[in-house]
């Protein structure tokens, strides 16, 4: 089989363990407990206790904190897209490079331009979900500022505002996640450059890690306990609420 041909395939492989996997875990979080899932409930909770503060000093600190790691890989995303942008002058120098790899593909200036430029397009994806999700971390700053204070916890209208607060939060963290997952798969195309089919290897690798983080990892048990516990104890706190 001609290296041209398996390059279609690899590529072709990443594009649908990419968007497969993106397609099946958004349908797996409306059914089955997740990173995702458990952690929307958790945000849910979260957001009905901050209605319910005078002073809301901790919910500031906690989300200017998730705002500084979103802005690390946002500022080293750009960082890394320089790096990449500055080797498509250097392409018959990574050519030799890649010549001196035992057991590397055969590689022309013009292959390694598209892996390059593939790269490139993964970071700059990856650039604008970061900066997304720190503007709409900073929609929720505001959205927390003007939420009135509900004592009782019983206001059905302030319920429902919590729970706005909460989408917009969760909708910052999956465009975090998504971000996050452009980095795992580039990897994966960086391994291209050795040979198509440690590429498709480290694709299907990057959905395999990925899967088990977001549905069978020990965090995803703990957060499912803990949203056990937070339902129980708002249920005793008002037994009224339905």
């Amino acid at each position: 089989m001609s290296i041209l041909l398996l390059d279609y395939i690899a590529f072709t492989c990443l594009v649908v363990c990419w968007l497969g996997y993106t397609i099946f875990a958004r349908k797996m979080a409306k059914t089955t407990n997740c990173i995702a899932r458990c952690l929307h409930q958790h945000r849910i909770h979260w957001m009905y206790e901050a209605i319910q503060k005078d002073i809301r000093v901790g919910e500031a600190s906690l989300i200017a904190n998730l705002e500084r790691n979103i802005a690390f890989f946002a500022s080293t995303t750009l960082l890394v897209l320089a790096g990449v942008l500055t080797l498509f002058a250097q392409t018959e120098k990574v050519q030799d490079v890649l010549i001196s790899i035992p057991y590397a593909a055969e590689s022309s200036t013009t292959s390694i331009q598209v892996k390059l430029g593939l790269l490139a397009l993964i970071f700059v994806m990856s650039f604008f979900k970061f900066t997304w999700a720190m503007r709409q971390y900073g929609f929720l700053n505001v959205m927390i500022g003007a939420a009135p204070i509900d004592e009782s916890g019983l206001n059905k209208n302030l319920w429902a505002y919590a729970q706005q607060m909460a989408v917009v939060q969760d909708q910052a963290a999956h465009s975090y996640n998504y971000g996050l997952r452009a980095y795992y798969f580039s990897i994966s195309v960086m391994c291209w450059f050795f040979h198509p089919l440690l590429f498709i290897g480290a694709s299907l690798a990057v959905v395999y890690t990925l899967y088990n983080r977001e549905f069978n990892s020990k965090s995803v048990k703990a957060i499912t306990a803990a949203q056990g516990f937070l339902e129980i104890e708002r249920a005793e706190r008002f037994p009224d609420a339905t």
